[in-house]
């Protein structure tokens, strides 16, 4: 049983005090590298969108900060989230790539059928991979020569031809290689262990209540159920291992009632929660941004339902005090902003917010809006 308190907040203040968690309002001048750690995770499928996803939380931002991040090891990219690439800071991103390896995959039949590689032959595979990348990073193609090299993985030279997109993914789940710096347009792979900031993957049974209470403290108050969609569908942890994990950190969560919806956070931001005021601040945000992508489309409270459908379609967004409002797009040095809410349109903070988005791109831009 979690302790019940006498809490009670709005929405407005929940979400004004996860906006600071997500250095969003107050905007931060932590490092591109802080920020990832701060958020969990930054998805990296476009690196246009994680760089701003970054800049619009950093009061200054020049391009190639985060292309320096991961080349310094201050970063590190590896698949997690709903298998997709995501940046994750060396220090905490084992907790989540040790959650996404929980179901061990490649232990499935279809998995071994497939590959022609038994779980006992997994070990070895996974150290040949770690030593073809000794030398420094490697594309898929390098890689897929390296490994066929090996009599026992010849077999798999057509699976490294088409990409090997599946077949990798549990080797950066496991620590054995993350993404590189990009050569020539095309994705490197390099050795985890050698990042000296790399603090490893901990035992499941560590990782499971670090990343939960890590959720709690950036994303919070928060019910259960958005801890199993974050880290249960996100990362298929499972159900009853998150309920577990849940039971036992019943000492360090409170319930907060907020507006007759009763969700946690961890004891110990409480009173930082009670003292949060509602935020008015605008807000542009690349498509799938952590702030919706973390809630979820469903949570209403960031999302309302007839918005749903621009988040879903990856769109960029405009949020006001957290909360979904519109949209906006730009063409060259055009920003068209598309107000969607009945609220009255904030224009002198609008215009703000795209001169701060015109400092963070390094252009001057244009501002056109839609009723």
């Amino acid at each position: 049983m979690i302790h019940p308190t006498n809490a009670s907040v709005t929405w407005g203040q929940a979400l004004a005090w996860r906006l600071e968690r997500h250095l969003l309002d107050p905007i931060g001048s932590e490092s591109v590298a802080e920020v990832v750690r701060r958020c969990g995770a930054v998805l990296a499928m476009d690196e246009s969108l994680a760089e701003l996803a970054l800049g619009t939380r950093r009061r200054t931002s020049q391009p190639g900060k985060l292309a320096d991040a991961l080349a310094d090891g201050t970063l590190i990219k590896a698949f997690a989230f709903r298998g997709s690439m995501h940046y994750l800071s060396p220090e905490d991103g084992g907790i989540y790539l040790a959650l996404r390896s929980a179901g061990r995959q490649w232990e499935l039949p279809s998995w071994v059928e497939y590959y022609r590689l038994n779980p006992s032959d997994w070990p070895d595979f996974r150290a040949a991979v770690r030593e073809a990348l000794n030398d420094g990073p490697l594309t898929i193609p390098e890689l897929g020569e390296a490994m066929t090299r090996h009599r026992a993985y010849r077999h798999l030279k057509s699976v490294f031809d088409e990409g090997a997109g599946t077949l990798v993914k549990p080797l950066t789940w496991q620590g054995d290689m993350s993404f590189g710096p990009p050569r020539d347009g095309q994705h490197t792979f390099q050795r985890l262990d050698t990042n000296p900031r790399w603090t490893g993957i901990p035992d499941l049974d560590e990782a499971g209540p670090r990343a939960i209470t890590g959720y709690f403290r950036t994303y919070g108050p928060a019910t259960f159920e958005h801890i199993h969609y974050w880290l249960g569908n996100g990362l298929s942890a499972g159900r009853k291992r998150l309920n577990g994990w849940l039971s036992g950190l019943r000492d360090r969560l409170v319930a907060v009632n907020v507006e007759g919806t009763t969700a946690y956070v961890v004891s110990d931001d409480i009173d930082s929660l009670e003292g949060a005021q509602p935020s008015s601040a605008v807000r542009f945000l690349p498509g799938r941004d952590q702030w919706v992508m973390g809630s979820g489309t469903k949570d209403a409270h960031v999302t309302p339902p007839s918005l749903r459908d621009p988040v879903a379609r990856k769109s960029n967004l405009v949020i006001v005090g957290g909360v979904v409002c519109g949209t906006w797009t730009r063409k060259d040095d055009e920003l068209t902003v598309v107000w969607l809410d009945e609220r009255p349109r904030p224009d002198a903070a609008i215009e703000q917010e795209t001169a701060r988005l015109a400092g963070i791109l390094g252009r001057d831009l244009h501002l056109s809006q839609t009723l």
